[in-house]
């Protein structure tokens, strides 16, 4: 009995010991799995690596101080008490459309289908919907035509963009115009992103930040463009939109200076 208690309990012994080795298997694998997706989440699905974020140099400070205007912008987009809404609205948005695409011009030759290869800004990449709502990827050029064309039809259209005296605006006029601001902001974004070098090499920084804030402040002013639209561009919205300080006031070289000192000044002695 007791050999036989003794063999019984060497076999719980055994089969302790194994279970203790199969579970032991059995956390490391669960380490090894999980040591794999921490690895996997620092890449790409792909597995590669995610590329750097590039260093946006259009936020550097001797850059962001050069603007056209050192005004506050805000008194340009507010409506004025004897203008209808439509109308102020029909007006900046035509006057901002002609701006960026001319702007856009400026390094047109710059952006092309080998350089651009789809409209990117910062990490992202806008498609193109046709009037069927079929996507497409096309290249940036290919995009900003696509925009610039659209939005040259809206606004010379008389049924949308009326210029005639008591001709009415349609009841689409306010989305047609939220829809045309949201395509301008594409490539204002894509020029910061893309072709700021080439714009700071001619020397117009300053007219794009202009143009940039003063458009910026016009849509948020009359809830034009989702502002999830326009995150990826905040960092730059927020320091082009905040009013440029005064410059500090120049000394005057011919006015007197300040009243001397006492110990400057003449003493009389009493004798």
């Amino acid at each position: 009995m007791v050999g036989d208690y003794c063999s019984l309990s060497g076999d719980k012994t055994d089969m302790h010991s194994q279970r203790n080795s199969k579970n032991g298997l059995s956390c490391k694998m669960v380490l090894q799995a999980v040591g794999k997706v921490l690895r996997k989440s620092k890449t790409k699905p792909n597995g590669k690596k995610p590329p750097t974020e590039e260093k946006k140099q259009y936020l550097e400070l001797e850059y962001t101080k050069i603007r056209v205007v050192d005004f506050d912008l805000k008194e340009l987009v507010v409506l004025p008490r004897e203008i209808d809404l439509n109308e102020w609205l029909a007006s900046n948005t035509t006057t901002f459309f002609n701006l960026i695409n001319l702007q856009y011009s400026t390094i047109s030759e710059f952006c092309t289908g080998d350089t651009c290869q789809a409209m990117t800004a910062c990490n992202t990449i806008y498609y193109w919907y046709d009037e069927r709502g079929k996507k497409t990827k096309c290249t940036a050029p290919q995009y900003v035509d696509f925009v610039m064309s659209l939005c040259q039809k809206l606004v010379t259209d008389e049924e949308i963009f009326p210029t005639k005296y008591g001709k009415e605006f349609p009841n689409s006029f306010e989305s047609l115009v939220k829809k045309i601001c949201r395509y301008l902001f594409h490539v204002l974004a894509h020029l910061y992103w893309a072709h700021f070098k080439e714009t700071v090499a001619l020397d117009l920084q300053g007219h794009l930040n202009t143009l940039y804030a003063h458009f910026i402040v016009f849509v948020r002013e009359f809830n034009l463009v989702d502002p999830k639209e326009t995150f990826i561009m905040d960092d730059l919205s927020e320091i082009l939109c905040t009013p440029v300080p005064p410059p500090a006031p120049t000394p005057d070289p011919s006015a007197p200076d300040s009243a001397p000192s006492p110990s400057s000044q003449n003493h009389v002695t009493e004798r």
